[in-house]
């Protein structure tokens, strides 16, 4: 069964801002790359993808001399390792605040750890004894959140982890929804639309935020719309960051399973509960009581069932969750 919502149905296409090196561009200091096989060889199927070097597009050269964050009296600045008077830190800085302008129908943007320009997290930070601390955020990647909250945003090394890449797959695909969904022009019947058909992937991920916006949505005909979207999609998308659990997915497969209690005999009632209990135990991937309710959704069509997005977040050629 396949979601009547189904992602792999977007007609238009799903932009994702990237930094270049990781699409094999030789922009980096030394004038190499950083080509990523899982990003060319399958995210590439799916995405468009936005290349973006900062340190080339503010001037620096290729090849140049390399930067890192250095903390001085006036805050966090990327220096010259050679020679600390080369300090791009304000044209980083405002580079990210105009791509971040220019890019507001991507969907997502990866990129490259580490990087005194790039990286998302644990950058290393030189104190003044020339000791490094991994604190830093790279000073590009820092505007560019900072003026886009709600884009999902991650590494090229933390795609690697499987919990984290199907997270991060799964809210660009969120997140384009909710953009589609702008695009067409927002009411409240539209909101109501869009959170029914995320309901359990939500509940997947917070209880509290599902039960949160549950009644946000009952009072979408109250109040200005497009303060209750801002309200909405914030809150959504930040409980959409932290990754769901092996017992998250267990409450939503139960809650699932319950449409199928009187339409299913005892032995594949016994059949589903042991799968589902095999999961939790790690015994199993997410895929396979996944695939088994989808089997029995087939035979016993449930309309409400068959418009959750958390049976389909993604397009199933991806394989994310044969790996969680």
């Amino acid at each position: 069964m396949a979601s009547q919502n189904s992602s792999e149905n977007n007609a238009d296409p799903i932009r994702v801002g990237i930094s270049s090196c990781l699409l094999g561009q030789e922009v980096r200091f030394d004038g190499g790359h950083k080509r990523d096989s899982y990003i060319m060889g399958t995210l590439a199927q799916f995405f468009e993808f936005m290349p973006v070097c900062p340190e080339a597009a503010v001037g620096l050269g290729i090849p140049r001399q390399p930067i890192r964050l250095v903390r001085t009296g006036d805050g966090v600045r990327a220096v010259g390792t050679k020679d600390p008077s080369l300090d791009p830190t304000d044209a980083l800085s405002d580079y990210g605040f105009a791509t971040a302008a220019r890019m507001s129908d991507v969907s997502g943007y990866i990129l490259k750890n580490n990087s005194p320009s790039c990286g998302m997290e644990r950058v290393r930070i030189y104190n003044d004894k020339g000791m490094p601390e991994r604190q830093g955020v790279g000073i590009f990647a820092a505007a560019l959140m900072d003026s886009l909250p709600l884009l999902p945003v991650e590494e090229e090394g933390r795609l690697g982890d499987p919990v984290l890449r199907e997270n991060f797959i799964e809210r660009v695909f969120v997140y384009k929804r909710w953009q589609t969904l702008e695009k067409q022009g927002f009411t409240p019947q539209g909101l109501v639309a869009f959170h029914s058909d995320h309901k359990y992937l939500i509940l997947a991920h917070s209880q509290p935020v599902y039960r949160e916006l549950g009644r946000m949505v009952a009072d979408a005909g109250k109040g200005d719309p497009g303060d209750l979207a801002v309200r909405y999609i914030s809150m959504l998308m930040a409980a959409l960051r932290k990754p769901s659990t092996p017992r998250q997915h267990v409450n939503v497969l139960q809650h699932l399973m319950g449409y199928l209690k009187d339409k299913i005999d005892a032995d594949d009632r016994a059949e589903l509960v042991e799968t589902i209990e095999q999961y939790r135990q790690g015994l199993l991937p997410l895929i396979v009581p996944i695939v088994l309710l989808k089997h029995h959704f087939r035979r016993h069509p449930e309309p409400y069932v068959a418009r959750q997005h958390y049976l389909d977040p993604h397009p199933a050629e991806l394989m994310l969750r044969n790996r969680i």
